[in-house]
C-alpha cells in the first residue's frame, strides 16, 4: 500500500494539493515548518492532513495557499507531503535533527575536539554543585562522564595543540582540562565568565556577561578588550574567519544585538532583531548561525556576511550549535544533543 493509500483510504473529484516549498528546510522534533503551495486546505471545514514520512504532524494554521506544520516526534529526515479533498500532494522535503544524547544542561553552545568527540555541560542552577560537569559523546554516540567537581560548568573551547578550557559562570575562573581530567586553573577573576573562544594566534576571550570581554594572552597577561551591556544569561562568543569577535548576550529587550568587535576591540552592531541569542559559530563562507528567535519563531538563524537574517532550523530550546565532520551540525537544547545532516561546511580553528 503506498503512502497515499494509507494517508487517504479513498478519492475525489476536488483539486488536488500541491507543494511548492517548504521552510524552513530543517527542524527538530517540535519545530514547525511552513509550507506553500496551492490548493493546500480542503473544500470542507476540515484541516489538512500533514504526513512527515509514516508520521503524522499536526496542522497549527491552514490556509488555500500556505499551512503551517508541528514536525512530530518520531519524524526522520524525508518527504512531507499534505493530504485535502482526496488527494495527496508532491512530496516536499525536510531534514530532521535526531536526538544523541539527553538528560543535559548545556547552557551554550557544545563543543568537539579534533577528533570529532563531543563534549556538552550539565550546568545546573548557578551555586549548585553536580555530579558531572561534563559528558563526552563519542563518534558512535556513546554518552560518558568526562569530568566533575566543576561548579556550573557554561563554555568549552579547545586550542590547536587538544587541550579543553571551561569556564565557571559560579567561580569567575576558566580551567585548563588535561586528557585525564585533572584540572588547573588557567585564568580567575573573570566576574561571571560565560562564553569563551580562541583567536587565529590562540589568544583565548572570555565574557563576562556584566558587561567585559576579556583578552587572556598566551603568557597569561590579561585585558579588558571590550565592554558590552550586561546580560541577564550570558555571553556567547565565536571568531569568524576574518578574524573578527561575534557576541550574543540576551537582555530584557526582544529585539536584541549580535556584536562585532575587530581586532582592535571597536564595538559595533552587526545585526539587531533577535529574541534571545545565544550560541553561534560560523561556516566555512562566512555566514553566521545562531540559537535565537526571529520574526516570533525559534531556532537556529543564518545571518548571512551582508547582515542578511533567515531561519535555518525550526526548533524550540536551542542554545547553541557546534558544527560537526562530515558537514553535519550538532545542536545543543536545554536538555539533549541533537545531529542534524545538513550539507554546510563548519569553521572552526581546530585543524587549520
Amino acid at each position: 500500500m503506498g503512502i497515499s493509500d494509507r494517508i487517504l483510504g479513498k478519492k475525489s473529484n476536488n483539486s488536488k494539493p500541491h507543494i511548492e516549498s517548504v521552510f524552513p528546510a530543517a527542524a527538530l522534533a517540535g519545530g514547525e515548518v511552513r509550507i506553500t503551495g496551492t490548493s493546500l486546505r480542503p473544500t470542507e471545514l476540515k484541516r489538512p492532513r500533514v504526513q512527515f514520512g509514516e508520521v503524522e504532524g499536526a496542522v497549527v494554521v491552514s490556509a488555500d495557499d500556505f499551512l503551517v506544520a508541528r514536525v512530530p516526534e518520531g519524524a526522520s529526515s524525508g518527504p512531507v507531503v499534505v493530504a485535502t479533498n482526496g488527494h495527496v500532494s508532491n512530496a516536499g522535503t525536510v531534514k530532521v535533527a535526531v536526538q544523541i544524547a539527553e538528560n543535559l544542561h548545556p547552557v551554550t553552545s557544545p563543543a568537539l575536539d579534533a577528533e570529532g568527540n563531543l563534549y556538552a555541560t550539565f550546568s545546573g542552577p548557578r551555586g549548585q554543585k553536580v555530579p558531572v560537569s561534563i559528558y563526552k559523546i563519542d563518534t558512535d554516540y556513546n554518552v560518558k562522564p568526562y569530568l566533575s567537581d566543576l561548579m556550573n560548568a557554561t563554555s568549552i573551547a579547545f586550542d590547536r595543540a587538544g587541550e579543553m578550557y571551561v569556564s565557571s559562570r559560579s567561580e569567575g575562573t576558566v580551567f585548563k582540562v588535561a586528557p585525564n581530567g585533572t584540572m588547573t586553573t588557567y585564568a580567575e577573576g573573570m566576574g561571571i565568565a560565560t562564553g569563551i573562544a580562541f583567536d587565529h594566534e590562540e589568544n583565548l576571550y572570555v565574557g563576562d556577561r556584566s558587561g567585559t570581554i576579556f583578552k587572556i594572552a598566551r603568557d597569561r597577561q590579561i585585558f579588558v578588550f571590550a565592554t558590552l551591556e550586561p546580560s541577564v544569561s550570558a555571553y556567547h562568543l565565536a571568531f569568524a574567519p576574518n578574524g573578527d569577535l561575534y557576541v550574543t548576550g540576551p537582555t530584557v529587550s526582544s529585539f536584541d544585538t549580535v556584536h562585532r568587535i575587530d581586532q582592535h576591540g571597536a564595538v559595533t552592531t552587526f545585526y539587531r532583531g533577535l529574541g534571545r541569542p545565544q550560541g553561534l559559530a560560523f561556516d566555512v563562507n562566512g555566514n553566521l548561525y545562531v540559537a535565537a528567535s526571529l520574526a516570533g519563531r525559534r531556532g537556529i538563524v543564518k545571518i548571512t556576511p551582508n547582515a542578511e537574517a533567515s531561519l535555518a532550523v525550526s526548533g524550540h530550546n536551542l542554545v547553541g550549535l557546534a558544527f560537526a565532520p562530515g558537514r553535519s551540525v550538532i545542536l545543543a537544547t536545554t536538555a539533549a544533543v541533537h545531529r542534524l545532516a545538513w550539507d554546510i561546511q563548519g569553521w572552526s580553528l581546530i585543524g587549520e
